[in-house]
């Protein structure tokens, strides 16, 4: 028996690195994982992974989870992904809104179709997905809408400022993502007497993964600075099935809600400790 037997997840972002890991951990549990991404085989992308990986390797582990080759930026694909999940398995009980896209160029450079494409699928493809979740969640009185994060969501604080190479490029990231934390707790209170939780996770570390690799934010794939995917798949898991009253509004980091609720012995990073602290809205 598993804690999500039953229930229809749709993870976005699926092919590869934090996403695939949720999807396979959430299957493991009993999950019927709707697998969504751009990438549907291997080659499709420059960088390895993709929604057949995925899938297959649920599946041979005995999990159910089917692909849907999706563009998250469209707000067509994420009406398409919601219908075509209904057809394959019914009602979504659990959204886990993963997926992003990333340019790392300064402000006064960034040209503006890629910015307005990367707000399309870091901000405003969660809040559609997350309107066409409700649709599902509010008849049922309950439902899990889970929203990745990143460390990029903490600003650098006010100048002087000696160091300006530190967060060359991640100013449109960090903008996207802090955001999306704020709309995290806005929804949770929209929605908390509808019986459904929403939440908010981040690594308190660095996760290896093709992405991270090709932007350098980590070294490689074996990084010892870095935290397993399985950490982040745990704590999206933990705040998935968690009941609503002990989670929902949650602003956190993967290691900090693993060992508060006793799924972790040690924590470190981002988050865990006083030198560290997370964003704004983690602390309240």
């Amino acid at each position: 028996m598993g804690i999500l037997d039953g229930k229809v997840v749709v993870v976005t972002g699926a092919s590869r690195g934090i996403g695939a890991e949720i999807a396979r951990i959430f299957a493991k549990e009993g999950g019927k994982v709707v697998c969504a991404a751009r990438t549907l085989k291997e080659g499709d992308h420059p960088l390895e992974g993709s929604l057949q990986k995925t899938v297959s390797d649920i599946n041979d582990a005995g999990g159910d989870a089917k692909p849907v080759t999706v563009n998250i930026s469209l707000p067509e694909d994420c009406e398409r992904l919601f219908s075509e999940a209904h057809d394959l398995y019914g009602n979504v009980d659990v959204l886990v809104n993963n997926a992003a896209l990333t340019y790392f160029i300064p402000v006064r450079d960034y040209p503006i179709n890629r910015w307005m494409r990367s707000w399309a699928v870091n901000f405003h493809a969660p809040f559609i997905l997350s309107q066409l979740a409700l649709e599902d969640m509010i008849p049922n009185g309950s439902g899990s809408i889970v929203n990745i994060s990143s460390g990029a969501a903490i600003g650098p604080g006010r100048g002087p400022y000696t160091d300006v190479s530190a967060n060359s490029g991640g100013t449109c990231y960090g903008a996207e993502k802090a955001a999306l934390e704020r709309f995290t707790q806005g929804l949770a209170q929209e929605v908390y007497s509808d019986g459904i939780s929403v939440t908010c996770v981040s690594p308190s570390q660095v996760v290896p993964t093709p992405g991270t690799v090709f932007h350098n934010l980590v070294t490689g794939m074996d990084d010892p600075r870095g935290e397993h995917p399985e950490l982040m798949a745990k704590a999206a898991l933990l705040l998935a099935t968690e009941p609503i009253g002990k989670v929902t509004g949650r602003v956190t980091y993967s290691q900090q809600i693993l060992k508060e609720f006793g799924w972790i012995e040690e924590a470190r990073g981002t988050g865990v400790d006083n030198d560290r602290v997370g964003s704004g809205y983690s602390l309240i």
